[in-house]
């Protein structure tokens, strides 16, 4: 499907008009993760477990953190892919490595404040934290259905 001409679309190839594939599946992901997370949160608010609800509600916060900075990580992936295009051993940037590594040390200090500093039960922040694999099987069945804008 065409996106809307208002959206940005990433660089496509030279001398291609091709329409960027998955942009409206990764912008599904990203406002799916926090209300996913929010809606498994409020019954379990009204349950009378608040700090639950605080770790699922955070933890959902925490994975669309980590998706964000992993669509960014990915578009400069591309971008320094097709900079590099007929290059026969194309080099990847030592800070793209570090900065793999970089996200993954932030999501655990996020984890670890949150555990020590707020009380919240670590089961709930890892349940929180599948919220983004929850919103991206759902984009992804939106998708196959064809329901996609």
């Amino acid at each position: 499907m065409e996106p809307k001409p208002s959206e940005p679309r990433a660089a496509p190839a030279e001398g291609s008009s091709a329409p960027v594939v998955g942009l409206g599946t990764e912008r599904r992901i990203a406002w799916m993760t926090p209300l996913i997370g929010g809606a498994a949160a409020v019954p379990v608010y009204f349950a009378h477990r608040h700090d639950w609800a605080l770790g699922l509600l955070l933890g959902s916060l925490l994975a669309w953190l980590n998706f964000r900075w992993l669509r960014r990580g990915m578009d400069a992936l591309v971008a320094g892919s097709v900079a590099q295009q007929g290059l026969p051993q194309p080099r990847v940037p030592l800070l793209t490595y570090f900065a793999a590594a970089f996200r993954y040390g932030l999501l655990a200090i996020g984890v670890y404040v949150i555990f020590i500093y707020l009380h919240v039960p670590l089961v709930s922040l890892i349940l929180g934290l599948c919220a983004l694999g929850a919103a991206a099987v759902a984009a992804s069945v939106w998708e196959i259905l064809g329901t996609a804008d």
